[in-house]
C-alpha cells in the first residue's frame, strides 16, 4: 500500500497553548511579587557600624524608623507616640515574639531612642533590633 506523504495541509504550531502558558507564567509572577512584604524606604542616614552583621530578616516583623525631624513611621506610615503605642500593643497581644527593627537616623538625639525602646517593652515586645549602615570593617593596626 502506498502512503502520500505529500500533505496538502501544511504544520502550524498551535498558538492557543502558548498563550495559555505565558498568561499562566504571568498570574503566577504577579502574585509571587505580590506576596513579599514591601518596605517603603524613608530618607534616613542610619548610624555606621563596624562590627555589624548582616542577617536575614523574618517574614513578619514591625519597621519602626525615625527620621531627622523625629517624625514617627511604623512601616512607613507616620504616627504619633499615643497611636504607636496602641498599635504596639495591639500586635503584642496578636503575637507577643514578634520582631521589631528600629529604624533611627543618625541625627536624632538617644533621648528619642530610649522612649521608643520603653514603650516597646512596656508593650512587652523584647525582640529588638537596631538596623545600622554598614561600613566595610578595617581591622585596628
Amino acid at each position: 500500500m502506498k502512503v502520500d506523504l505529500r500533505d496538502d495541509e501544511g504544520l502550524e504550531v498551535q498558538m492557543a497553548p502558548l498563550i495559555d502558558c505565558v498568561f499562566l507564567l504571568l498570574i503566577f509572577f504577579l502574585v509571587a511579587t505580590t506576596l513579599k512584604k514591601i518596605n517603603e524606604e524613608l530618607p534616613l542616614v542610619l548610624p555606621e557600624s563596624k562590627a555589624a552583621i548582616q542577617v536575614q530578616e523574618p517574614d513578619q516583623f514591625i519597621v519602626i524608623a525615625i527620621d531627622e525631624n523625629q517624625n514617627i513611621y511604623v512601616d512607613g506610615t507616620p504616627v504619633s507616640i499615643g497611636l504607636l503605642q496602641n498599635d504596639l500593643r495591639a500586635r503584642s497581644q496578636a503575637t507577643p515574639e514578634m520582631k521589631v527593627r528600629l529604624d533611627v537616623d543618625h541625627a536624632v538625639p538617644f533621648q528619642r531612642v530610649m522612649q521608643l525602646l520603653d514603650i516597646l517593652q512596656f508593650e512587652g515586645l523584647k525582640n529588638v533590633g537596631i538596623n545600622t549602615h554598614q561600613e566595610r570593617f578595617e581591622p585596628l593596626r
